[in-house]
């Protein structure tokens, strides 16, 4: 987990009866679900790949990647990322709106020793009776499990 220093605002979309928060800047846009081709012996949250204006976007479900239910509603969205030049697709439960936080609103996240695990979090947003799972996108998309990034600089 990094510590923010400098006020951060977040996208924020609901996987489960969960709120998470994505760092804006990495939102390119909010489509509704297209056709999607599989892909052979993917692993199951890999939900396929769609044709985005000629380039070809991988897209993810993080409900399947979380363990959560992979129900869809008219409110199931596709979240289109643009993380280190690399175009990707999230689809998630629904997309609520944009939270700025300052420094003080974000705590660290708990160890919790679950299967989840807290190197992909930024922290914690609390914004008034809210309480926000920041992702951190761009190490998630390049982790080993997903790859689809390839490693930024640290």
């Amino acid at each position: 987990m990094t510590t923010q220093t400098t006020a951060f605002e977040a996208l924020t979309f609901r996987l489960g009866q969960e709120e998470y928060g994505v760092d804006i800047l990495k939102v390119q846009e909010i489509r509704g679900q297209d056709r999607v081709t599989r892909i052979a012996q993917s692993p199951d949250f890999i939900h396929g790949v769609v044709n985005l204006r000629g380039v070809i976007v991988p897209i993810v479900d993080l409900r399947r990647r979380f363990g959560l239910a992979a129900d869809d509603t008219p409110a199931t969205v596709v979240m289109v990322l643009n993380i280190g030049g690399r175009i990707v697709g999230m689809v998630v439960d629904g997309v609520s709106d944009v939270i700025r936080l300052a420094p003080g609103d974000i705590r660290p996240a708990p160890q919790t020793g679950s299967a989840f695990d807290t190197e992909f979090l930024l922290g914690l947003g609390t914004v008034d009776d809210r309480m926000l799972i920041l992702l951190d996108i761009e190490r998630l998309m390049s982790s080993d499990e997903l790859g689809l990034i390839e490693r930024l600089a640290a």
